[in-house]
């Protein structure tokens, strides 16, 4: 649930600020109300493409079976992690320009001529919605591998309300929010979630023998903190604790978090630079 939560609540928080960019710039145009029409016509086209998608992931299930159905499974949860991580990453290095680069593509879209300037927008608003639905969509698919559909659907309803109210305080300038600072937090829990999907994937890679133990376990905590029960369950379920975990498990958990952390390091140095030189 606590996954599924903060999964949805990053997502919808980053679509609404984009609707919220894109309102606060229709408004100070010339004829603000059909290209205020065409942003919700995209906002509506991109939920509709991450349904589609939804519907898609479904379907294709529906199709396989035995261990076919299982490969399937694994290649969505490993998809999962690795679109966590390129999220996070990709957002550490657009997330300051986002609001300019918006602002860019809604002008350029408004400077054609006509109905051209409102699918233009609705393009936009479109693209930008389907991006973050279609992400929700193979994170929950993710993570629905992992446990039961009621405490997902759950998680997820309350992270898009947190999500609406983290929006709402945003857009009346609530002071107690640095979005800077939330961002970051956010960033880390999303690779924490990564981290479980990615250990959830090996695992079952090692089950299938397609990928080596190596040591199996590399130790033993279950005596200290068990993963089946109480905090270790938790644990297990939101960061991918093992309390004997394979040594290949622990591999991968440290390549996963010492790229992201290697890349992060690299764009704030990047950033760095061109602030001083801009």
């Amino acid at each position: 649930m606590w996954n599924a939560l903060i999964v949805v609540w990053r997502e919808s928080l980053e679509a609404m600020l984009v609707i919220g960019v894109l309102l606060s710039w229709i408004v100070r145009q010339s004829d603000p109300v059909p290209l205020r029409r065409g942003l919700w016509s995209g906002v509506g086209a991109g939920i509709g493409l991450a349904l589609a998608l939804g519907l898609a992931a479904y379907a294709a299930q529906s199709e396989f079976a035995g261990a076919a159905l299982e490969q399937f499974q694994l290649a969505m949860v490993l998809a999962a992690a690795a679109l966590i991580l390129h999220m996070v990453l990709w957002m550490h290095e657009h997330g300051r320009g986002m609001k300019r680069e918006l602002e860019r593509q809604a002008a350029q879209a408004a400077a054609r001529a006509g109905s051209g300037a409102i699918l233009g927008v609705a393009a936009v608003a479109a693209l930008a919605v389907a991006r973050e639905g279609a992400e929700t969509v193979v994170f929950l698919y993710g993570l629905g591998m992992e446990g039961e559909a009621a405490p997902l659907f759950g998680g997820a309803a309350a992270g898009f309300a947190l999500a609406g109210a983290t929006a709402w305080a945003v857009a009346r300038g609530a002071r107690f929010l640095n979005m800077r600072t939330l961002f970051r937090a956010s960033e880390f829990l999303l690779l924490l979630i990564g981290t479980s999907l990615l250990v959830a994937g090996v695992d079952k890679m090692i089950g299938l023998e397609w990928l080596p133990a190596l040591v199996d376990p590399l130790w033993d905590a279950a005596a200290i903190l068990p993963d089946g029960r109480g905090a270790g369950r938790f644990l297990a379920d939101f960061v991918g604790y093992r309390a004997r975990p394979a040594a290949t498990v622990v591999i991968a958990i440290a390549a996963f978090w010492g790229y992201a952390l290697w890349r992060m390091a690299r764009l704030d140095r990047a950033a760095a630079q061109g602030a001083r030189h801009g």
